[in-house]
C-alpha cells in the first residue's frame, strides 16, 4: 500500500530544503521530516502535491497541517528524547510520528471516530506505539499526567485550565490561541504551580478546537 520512490525523498529533501530556509534551525526535528513520508498520510490524489507546504483535507472536517507549521510547533517544544508529551488532535498522524521518531513518549487525544481509527492503522505500519485516545482535548488525558510537554494541534479560543494543571514544572505548553480565523501561536513555560511565562510567535491558521459532546 505504502510507497516511498526516489521521487518522493527528492521532494522531501526540498521541502526540508524549505524548511531550513523559513527558519526551522533543529536538525532533529529536520531528520524526522526525511524519516517520515507525508505522502502516507494524504489520499493517493494528492501524492505529488505531499511534500508542498499546503495543508490538505483528511476528513472529518480537518486538515493536515501545513509541513512548516508542523515543524515550528515541534521546533518550540525542544523536546529532548523520553519527554512524556500530550498532543491534542491526533488528526492524520502526522505529527504524532513525527513526536515519536523523535523519540517522545506520545498520548495523543482525537475527538473525530473517522480520524481515530485511521490514525491507529497509519501509526501502526511505522511500528510506534503512542497512547492513543477518543475524547475531549479540553480534558486532557490525567490518568497519565503530569506531561514534559503539550502540544495543542487546533486553534483553541483560550488556554485550557486542565491543560496547564497536567504540565509538569518545568514543562511547556505549545498552543494556538485565538478565533475561528486565526490564531496566534503561544508558548507557555510552568515555572511553578501558579507560575507561567507567555512567549508569543506570530499568527498562524488552524481548524478549530472542539469539545467532545458525544
Amino acid at each position: 500500500m505504502y510507497l516511498d520512490s526516489f521521487k518522493h525523498k527528492g521532494m522531501r529533501r526540498q521541502l526540508i530544503d524549505e524548511l531550513r530556509q523559513r527558519g526551522i534551525t533543529s536538525e532533529a526535528v529536520l531528520e524526522a521530516f526525511d524519516a517520515i513520508p507525508r505522502h502516507y498520510f494524504l489520499d493517493l490524489a494528492f501524492v505529488n502535491q505531499a511534500y508542498s507546504n499546503m495543508a490538505f483535507q483528511i476528513g472529518a472536517g480537518q486538515t493536515i497541517s501545513h509541513p512548516y507549521t508542523v515543524a515550528f510547533q515541534t521546533q518550540l517544544l525542544d523536546l529532548k528524547k523520553g519527554d512524556k508529551v500530550l498532543e491534542i488532535g491526533t488528526g492524520s498522524a502526522f505529527q504524532t510520528c513525527i513526536l515519536c521518531q523523535l523519540g517522545a513518549k506520545v498520548f495523543s487525544i482525537e475527538r473525530q471516530r473517522e480520524l481515530f481509527v485511521k490514525a491507529k492503522h497509519i501509526i501502526h505500519h511505522f511500528g510506534f506505539n503512542p497512547r492513543l485516545f477518543f475524547g475531549d482535548g479540553y480534558k486532557g488525558q490525567t490518568s497519565y499526567a503530569p506531561y514534559d510537554k503539550v502540544l495543542i494541534t487546533c486553534g483553541a479560543p483560550f488556554v485550557p485550565q486542565a491543560l496547564l494543571d497536567q504540565l509538569k514544572i518545568g514543562g511547556v505548553l505549545v498552543i494556538p490561541v485565538g478565533n475561528l480565523e486565526k490564531q496566534e501561536m503561544i508558548r507557555i513555560t510552568k515555572r511553578g504551580e501558579n507560575d507561567y511565562h507567555e512567549e508569543r510567535f506570530g499568527e498562524f491558521s488552524f481548524v478549530p478546537m472542539l469539545e467532545n459532546t458525544k
